[in-house]
């Protein structure tokens, strides 16, 4: 009898327990989740909401998917500086410029004339073994056309780049040779080098520079310091101008092969990022040789992350000028289609306790993207004493005072010389005419050149053929007058810079360091700090006078492309 009772309020109490648990569901998810969880709910589908009504009402079509892709890097806008979005075709590009390698060809080029023009081919790479050689033009990929308004850097890639294993189709154009010629090209791995340089820079000083931090960078410095090694070098010059950072990982890695046991080197805090101190763990083998770090607006990120080490733990010297200023964490987070936003979790501070991100904004901030102009103009390249410091003071391990506000200020101030810049060069610069010319003379003279395998030999066969003088007819004919007491003063420097160019085009990476290194006035510093046994900071001595304090303005392109030595690469496929 009471069991039929049972069966018959079966379903009442069926009912009555969904209730029961729909009420509790939403008391434990308000309560214990947090009233934020809502709100991004409500956020989300206010966006989803609006989305949803301009498809059904709206007077025109819509791709809604365009939309959402023209509106998330808005979005992300509002927040940083430095929190991105990168769309999905983008993001494998991002990821290869510090991932150490890429699936691809193996050449370096630069897109002229709508044309794409080979100025190096990688050694053992894949167009190497077909033959391809440095100075030929693409003009044909997998039997199509690849020239005109179509020959674009991101489609360029699109082509270029792929499978490993894969293969590609091309088409030549080689001067001498009036028929086109056909390769077959199959994509391999290329390496992505970090590490650019390292040489003896005299009998007793090694010299490495490293342009990213990525994922082969520290065992690239590892390699380069053994290379030194055999050679007994007695102290290190590490070039970080120019350097825009990368993995702090790599930095970490990298500091400590110079720090003592248990120093710390980094340590990050957020919102909902507690505090992670990183410290040295007492096993690097360089933890006694003299250290000298270059710096300038370039620097960032991860390349402040090893400057502030090494000051702040009074390891090493800092020549240059103040570093860009960045010390936001950003980690990536990947979305279904493999577009990835790159969003600010934590700050960084150095060991002292200095957070070195320079002021910001909410927002599309134009200050600061224009603060490297706002500090050229108010001459801090050129003047120490045109830096004002008003950061927070803090203390190295030795006492020595350091400032907070935005970049890291060097112990030896180096400014930027322009003594020889006329408005000629400088017009030559910014029209583009001196890459260019390098590029077409490079092309005409490639046989007489490839004679020269030293940097030194090379720019005295240059002088000898009058290279300023051919440039200035070259200009001339372009467009940029002659100004003959205008290029009387440039002279030296258009001779160095023109030569630098061409150097860089034929030979390699570390010979162009060299050439470039023989007067840089940074360079020069570091020895000079070396030669007097002043390579370990002192108290007495310190770094930055206490009576003088910084707005750290810092920029966000280095002296070499102003002057500019480097060439610009359209990219490496």
């Amino acid at each position: 009898m009471r069991s039929k009772k049972i069966v018959r309020f079966m379903p009442l109490i069926i009912a009555l327990s969904i209730i029961l648990g729909i009420v509790l569901g939403s008391f434990y998810a308000n309560h214990f989740q947090g009233r934020r969880l809502n709100i991004i709910n409500t956020s989300s589908n206010k966006l989803n909401d609006l989305l949803h009504i301009v498809n059904d009402r709206y007077v025109d079509t819509v791709d809604l998917n365009d939309l959402v892709e023209r509106s998330m890097p808005q979005i992300m806008g509002e927040l940083d500086p430095h929190s991105v979005y990168i769309a999905a075709k983008n993001a494998q590009q991002a990821n290869d410029d510090l991932a150490g390698s890429f699936s691809g060809i193996g050449i370096q080029f630069t897109i002229r004339k709508d044309t794409i023009h080979i100025n190096s081919v990688i050694k053992g790479g894949p167009s190497e073994k077909v033959g391809l050689l440095p100075g030929d033009r693409i003009v044909k990929v997998n039997d199509e056309d690849f020239v005109g308004e179509n020959c674009t850097n991101d489609e360029a890639m699109r082509r270029l780049k792929g499978t490993k294993g894969s293969n590609v189709k091309l088409g030549i154009k080689r001067r001498g040779n009036d028929n086109l010629l056909s390769f077959t090209v199959t994509r391999g791995d290329i390496p992505v080098n970090s590490v650019k340089a390292s040489y003896m820079v005299n009998k007793e000083i090694g010299y490495i520079q490293i342009d990213k931090f990525g994922e082969t960078t520290y065992p690239e410095m590892l390699i380069a310091l053994a290379k030194l090694n055999q050679m007994n070098f007695k102290g290190l010059i590490i070039d970080l101008r120019g350097n825009t950072g990368g993995y702090m990982g790599a930095a970490i890695q990298m500091v400590n092969e110079f720090l003592p046991n248990n120093r710390l080197i980094v340590y990050t805090q957020g919102r909902k990022s507690p505090r992670e101190e990183y410290k040295s763990d007492g096993r690097g083998s360089y933890q006694d040789l003299p250290l000298i770090v270059l710096v300038d607006e370039g620097s960032a990120s991860a390349s402040e992350i090893f400057a502030g080490a090494i000051q702040d733990n009074d390891r090493g010297i800092i020549i240059g000028r103040r570093s860009f200023g960045k010390g936001l964490v950003q980690q990536p987070i990947e979305f279904g289609d493999h577009s990835v936003i790159r969003l600010t979790i934590a700050r960084y501070y150095t060991p002292s306790g200095r957070c070195i991100q320079k002021p910001y904004k909410k927002g599309h901030d134009e200050d600061y993207e224009l603060d490297l102009l706002t500090r050229y103009e108010h001459g801090e390249f050129f003047s120490q004493d045109s830096i004002k410091q008003t950061g927070e003071a803090y203390q190295t391990v030795l006492g020595r005072t350091v400032y907070g506000g935005g970049g890291i200020m060097p112990d030896h101030f180096v400014p930027q010389d322009t003594t020889n810049i006329t408005s000629y060069y400088r017009m030559a610069v910014n029209q583009g005419l001196i890459v260019q010319f390098a590029y077409e003379y490079t092309d005409e003279n490639r046989q007489k050149l490839n004679k020269y395998d030293d940097e030194n030999d090379l720019a005295s066969y240059l002088k000898q053929q009058n290279i300023v003088e051919q440039f200035v007819k070259y200009a001339d004919n372009l467009g940029l007058k002659r100004r003959n007491i205008m290029i009387q003063k440039s002279q030296k420097l258009l001779e160095r810079v023109l030569a630098g160019n061409i150097i860089y085009i034929m030979l390699n990476d570390e010979q162009y360091a060299k050439f470039l290194n023989q007067d840089d006035p940074t360079v020069l510093k570091a020895l000079d700090v070396f030669k007097k046994g002043e390579s370990r900071p002192k108290l007495e001595t310190p770094s930055q006078p206490k009576e003088q304090k910084t707005a750290q303005l810092t920029g966000i392109f280095t002296e070499r492309n102003m002057n500019p030595y480097s060439i610009a690469l359209n990219g490496q496929v």
